[in-house]
């Protein structure tokens, strides 16, 4: 009797096992992606074709329109949003920087956004690794900037962030349906 019970032990943690191993999580709507100040740096590293030193990264959820009215409705103005969706965007800073007159170290940091209709209020926050902008704590900003909202005559259907070059330092762009917002970082 107890090799029979042993054997049955077996073969049903085997399947359990196996079973386990067939479910796939469901693939989020929101996909993550990454933006690099010099852009495509980890190819051209690999490439020997880096000339610039890697400033910048930035990780965030790439939400859709998908037919929604964003600003105003989706994204209420006035309001503390982690500047995409799922988890609060982290940009990394690969050497000091300053924002706004104020010297920001080189390190990981949380983006937030407070959006409204002319402006938005572009946050540098120390808290990493958190999801949303649900515990959001304004004691642990390293930077608030005000930049104007500029309105585009084409609707972009993802989020997008991106780096381009100023001439004193480099600018996140941050585009989505009609709005564009550009967030000046410069180089010390």
């Amino acid at each position: 009797m107890k090799p029979l019970f042993g054997a049955l032990f077996i073969i049903c943690s085997v399947m359990r096992i196996s079973f386990a191993q067939d479910s796939i999580p469901a693939l989020d709507k929101s996909p993550m992606d990454m933006s690099y100040y010099p852009a495509n740096y980890p190819v051209l590293k690999v490439q020997d074709k880096a000339s610039v030193p890697l400033m910048a990264r930035v990780i965030y959820g790439r939400p859709s329109k998908n037919g929604r009215k964003i600003f105003g409705e989706l994204l209420e103005y006035g309001k503390v949003w982690r500047l995409g969706a799922n988890e609060a965007t982290e940009i990394e800073f690969y050497r000091d920087v300053q924002v706004k007159n104020v010297r920001v170290k080189k390190g990981r940091y949380t983006l937030f956004a407070i959006p409204y209709e002319e402006k938005w209020t572009i946050i540098i926050n120390k808290e990493t690794d958190t999801w949303g902008s649900f515990k959001y704590d304004s004691k642990k900003d390293v930077v608030r900037m005000d930049v104007a909202v500029e309105k585009l005559p084409e609707s972009a259907e993802p989020f997008t962030l991106f780096f381009e070059k100023l001439s004193k330092g480099i600018s996140l762009q941050i585009r989505w349906d009609d709005i564009k917002v550009v967030f000046p970082i410069s180089t010390l």
